[in-house]
Formats: structure tokens, sequence, C-alpha cells
């Protein structure tokens, strides 16, 4: 039974330097409508815009650099046009109320020759080839073996990381979120079943979780750290990753966080749009004990775990995904108890607006002051 008279779910929370007006947040999704140079748009701007309701929103992951992207049409954050671009986003989001994070992704491996500058191999901590295909602009290609970083490459994707920050700040962006999670390329290193290095950034725990500490340093250093949040995914087998003791690694991760007092974790509960239950699993609820800022809770939830998850302090802020396609004011329908729309998977990657702004908002949805 949903009780909406009880729940603080609607209710303003402060995370880092921003207070929002509710503790929904919009997950970032993937949509692939940002043309070939990965330049965001009026279409874009006005579907961000049309979800402004949510607490936060946080942005489809961003490519930080030409070497960081690994999927068609999706966009970037480190040219001037991109930077004018996703101004147009933030200023839409913005005007109608609402505040926008931007995600930083590096992809690693998951890419293809195809989608990097001059036809290069994608990059990753070793080189391992992952199960699966690219989205490409040929459509799917099987995934190739990637080309091991050297040591003296590594400062430099750090520096991608900067510059992103930096662009994102400039774009009008309220804070960042570093992609940890989903099988790219900072979750490579962090786990062992892809990080088969030798040298300071492989073999132990400590050693693998170090090229998430100098990213996590040099985009605090660009921005701030109560603008800064990190999301990952400790048992989701998304893009063909593992590791043989997730539940000490990602203690390890989070404990290394800490000390640079992060405006918010956001955790990906079980496998990625998939089951919340995952064979070798453990309980993230140990993360969010050790975690010392705000807990994002992300992955099949619904309304009434959500309320659930509030009520019993499981987490401080619930982010939903998919739901958000095709409900741009799903926390109006939240409050209202209204029937969620259905999404058209046919329209979720690439097109124009027919399956991403279209999605009308339900008649009466809004509540006036006076009411």
């Amino acid at each position: 039974m949903v009780d909406l008279a009880s729940t603080d779910l609607f209710s303003p929370v402060k995370v880092g330097a921003l207070t929002l007006k509710n503790r929904i947040a919009m997950a970032p999704l993937t949509r692939s409508r940002a043309g070939s140079a990965g330049i965001p748009g009026p279409m874009n701007a006005q579907y961000y815009a049309q979800r402004a309701s949510a607490g936060v929103i946080v942005s489809e992951a961003t490519n930080i650099s030409p070497q960081g992207r690994g999927y068609a049409l999706t966009p970037g954050v480190y040219s001037e046009d991109q930077v004018a671009g996703w101004k147009l986003v933030t200023d839409a989001v913005h005007a109608h109320g609402g505040k926008i994070l931007c995600q930083l992704w590096h992809v690693g491996r998951i890419s293809h020759p195809s989608l990097q500058p001059s036809g290069a191999l994608p990059v990753a901590p070793s080189a391992i080839r992952p199960e699966g295909e690219a989205f490409t602009d040929k459509g799917f290609e099987p995934f190739v073996t990637p080309r091991a970083l050297t040591l003296e490459e590594i400062p430099g994707v750090i520096d991608q990381y900067r510059h992103a920050t930096d662009c994102a700040r400039r774009a009008g962006f309220d804070g960042v979120e570093i992609h940890g999670a989903n099988g790219y390329l900072i979750d490579q290193f962090l786990r062992d079943k892809t990080n088969r290095r030798t040298d300071l950034y492989g073999g132990s725990i400590e050693n693998r979780l170090r090229f998430l500490k100098e990213v996590t340093a040099a985009v605090v250093e660009a921005w701030s750290a109560d603008r800064v949040g990190v999301r990952l995914s400790p048992i989701s087998p998304a893009n063909d990753i593992a590791d043989s003791d997730p539940e000490a690694l990602f203690l390890q991760v989070v404990e290394a966080l800490n000390p640079f007092n992060l405006a918010f974790l956001h955790v990906v509960e079980g496998a990625t749009g998939g089951p919340r239950e995952v064979s070798g699993g453990f309980d993230l609820q140990k993360l969010r004990r050790a975690f010392n800022g705000v807990y994002i809770a992300n992955n099949g939830y619904d309304l009434e775990r959500a309320i659930k998850a509030r009520a019993e302090n499981l987490a401080d802020i619930i982010a939903f995904g998919r739901p958000y396609i095709a409900n741009p004011d799903l926390v109006e329908r939240f409050e209202t108890g209204a029937a969620l729309a259905e999404l058209d998977p046919a329209t979720l990657y690439g097109g124009d607006a027919h399956g991403y702004t279209d999605y009308p908002a339900m008649e009466g949805a809004r509540v006036s002051e006076e009411a």
C-alpha cells in the first residue's frame, strides 16, 4: 500500500552544495540523439526541460573525449560547440526550476575502432576483449581486443576528466557525476577480471582503485567536492564485467572516496537494468553505511519500493531511469497516484522527437499553488 501522506520522498534535501526540491532523481539514460559530432541541440533541451520537476537530473552518459566514445550519436563535453549545446540544455532546465548534473564517461574497451579517432583501437587497463557488440554508425559490430594503456598515458586520460569537468562547469551544469559503473573504463580498472596489470594500477585492490582516486582528485580540483558524485554498480555484470570479491573491493572503494567529502554516491543495486538480486552479490547497505555522504539508490524502483526505502532509511534519494522516458512528469504522477505511461522500445535509441519529446504530461498533473 502506497502511503503518500507520510513519505518525505517529495520533500527537499541537501546534497553537497545543492538543495533539491524532492528526493527523486532522474537517472542517466543514453538516448543517442546528439548527432555525429555529439553536440546537444534544442530537441535535447526540450527533453530535459520536460523532466525538470525531478529533484535532480543526471544527464545521459557524456563522452569526456573522442577517445572516451563508445556509442554512435552520444554527446560529448570536451569541445566548445558541445559546451554551447549543453548550455541550451542547462538553461532550459534551470528556466523550469530544475537542477542537472553532467555524467562524465569514458567507455574504455566498450568501443570500436570505427568510433575512435583515426580508427585506433579502444584503450583499457589490459588487452582483454569483452564479449558483445558495439553500437556503431553501421549498427552493431563485435567488440575488438583493446590496447592496454601505458603507464605514461594514464595522466593524460585523467586530464581528459579534468578538462571535461571544466567544460561541464562552463556549460552551466550544477555539478558532475563520475561514471564508475557498468563496465566502463573506471570499472575496468577496479575489477580483477578486466585489470591484469602488474604496475601501480593493478594487482592489489589498493592499486586497482588508484585510477578512480586520481580521477576523483582531478575532478574535485577542477570544480569542488560538494558538486561531485560517483556512480558505481558493484554487483552488475554489465559489459562483461566481474570481480572475484566485489564486497571487499567496493567497501575499500567507498573508504577511498570518503576523504574527498563528495556530494553523493550513486549505486546501481543489482544488475544494470535487470534483476536486483544477483548471484554472488552482497548487501549493498554496507556501502550506504560506510559512505559519509548522500546515498542515491537506483535500479528497479517503483513508487512503493521508493517510499519503503525512505521509510526504512535505506537511501537518501531514489533514482528512476526507464519510467522517466515515457513520463516526463513522473514526480507529479507519483504525487497524485496517477498511472504511468508505457515507453515504446522501438524509439529508445536514435531517431528524432518521436519517442523522445512527444510523450505527453498527464492533464492536470501540476497542482496549482492555490489548490
